[in-house]
């Protein structure tokens, strides 16, 4: 009678894990720390704004030294998420430390004087920056230096967000559309959760966003309630969140492009955008569509919390922080989309539940995620940011708000970085 032979698969997936969890756990104490210093000085910027209105004023100027801070300083790190981006898919001349320092300051500046921009991308170029430090340092493969560079990422959004799963999801979705590589899943997951720690333990809290709306609909497989008519609003109201991420990449990279064309000398692109912000905001009246809009200036100001109740936002409000952050991001200031999108998906969200009479909570938070799904090509991450954000209660209509939304979006996105792989469709794509 055979014995069966003795595996040592386990043994050597043990080593795996206890390999790369020694890589991660630096790059995730640096990378946690660096976000809670970064969220600490942007809440202090905001609100420093709040009670100095002038320094909208001083925006053009503001874009004039960071651009000069990339000139002279930057080397090639004004290329932000894409350059991690290129070098995970092919390694090459390597991401800078001195990106973490540059973005983490040339956001602050962006947020103290008016602009209206987010956080993940400075998070993530945080996360991605020092991961490269740390894989020179190790003298790392190439293959684990790509895949510590996803770790980074991983962390950089977990921590800023407070959404250790989704960074890890993150990280391994955005690289290519149609294509998730689970072999760095692990390493991802315990440097998103380990950077997340080591924020909050700075004493960062990270705004609580609650959806009240409770489904009375039918009961489906004894977890999921399903109500016919609600979800064909989620649907169509997917749709349109699709539609809104594709047009907040495109207006973004159009402004972006045509600005570099046409504006000459280069240091006047950021003079130029920042007199646009200035005068939108006195056309408008209202500073509601500067810097984050997580948090208001006045009590009655439109919020990304505020979009969760009627009357938190306008109809267009979706519009104006668009084009604010288009314009912004698009001639040369710092910071990043994604709590933009936010904005915009939950500004949408509220609209489109005033138009429908749909649960206003709901809506709000669906598009919260959907705009964001959209625009970054990253449906799985992006729902499961729903259950981590709002709970789990709803998912079945954060996936087909997302997924819906995901399809909707075009193969475009605000990361030119991003390969496409297959098409929506399931077409493999030859590359270029």
């Amino acid at each position: 009678m055979k014995r069966p032979k003795v595996s040592f698969e386990q043994f050597s997936i043990l080593s795996h894990l206890l390999r790369w969890t020694l890589f991660v756990i630096p790059v995730s104490l640096t990378a946690g720390s660096l976000v809670a210093l970064f969220l600490w000085s942007l809440d202090k910027a905001i609100h420093f704004r709040f009670d100095h209105s002038w320094l909208l004023f001083l925006l053009p100027l503001a874009g004039v030294a960071i651009y000069l801070l990339y000139q002279y300083l930057g080397k090639n790190s004004d290329r932000g998420n894409n350059l991690i981006m290129d070098e995970i898919h092919k390694p090459g001349g390597g991401v800078p430390v001195r990106m973490a320092p540059l973005v983490l300051l040339t956001t602050v500046m962006t947020h103290l004087f008016g602009g209206s921009a987010g956080r993940e991308g400075t998070a993530v170029q945080i996360g991605g920056s020092l991961a490269q430090f740390f894989a020179r340092r190790l003298r790392l493969s190439a293959e684990d230096t790509r895949t510590l560079l996803m770790t980074g990422i991983a962390a950089g959004f977990g921590a800023v967000f407070g959404t250790p799963i989704t960074g890890a999801i993150f990280a391994l979705e955005v690289l290519a559309l149609g294509r998730i590589k689970h072999d760095a899943l692990m390493p991802c997951f315990i440097a998103a959760v380990l950077a997340d720690i080591t924020c909050s333990a700075w004493g960062i809290h990270h705004t609580s966003y609650r959806i009240s709306f409770a489904e009375t609909g039918v009961t489906l497989f004894s977890f999921f309630h399903f109500d016919a008519i609600l979800l064909a609003k989620v649907i169509l109201a997917g749709v349109l969140f699709g539609i809104a991420g594709y047009a907040f990449a495109g207006l973004s990279h159009t402004l972006k492009n045509y600005s570099k064309r046409w504006i000459k000398p280069q240091w006047l692109i950021p003079v130029v955008g920042g007199s646009m912000i200035i005068g939108l905001t006195f056309l408008l009246g209202t500073e509601d569509y500067l810097s984050l809009g997580v948090a208001g200036k006045t009590p009655s100001a439109v919020t990304i919390p505020s979009c969760f109740h009627s009357g938190g936002a306008t109809m267009f409000s979706w519009f104006w922080k668009m084009l604010f952050t288009a314009i912004t991001l698009g001639t040369g200031f710092k910071g990043g989309e994604v709590t933009p999108l936010f904005f915009i998906g939950a500004a949408l969200g509220n609209t489109l539940a005033v138009l429908t009479g749909a649960p206003v909570d709901l809506m709000a938070g669906l598009g919260f995620i959907a705009v964001f799904a959209g625009a970054t090509n990253t449906p799985i991450a992006c729902t499961f940011m729903g259950v981590e954000l709002f709970g789990g209660e709803h998912v079945l209509y954060y996936a087909v708000a997302c997924f819906t939304a995901y399809y909707f979006s075009g193969h475009s996105g605000i990361y030119p970085a991003q390969r496409v792989e297959f098409s929506k469709f399931g077409i493999k794509r030859e590359p270029s």
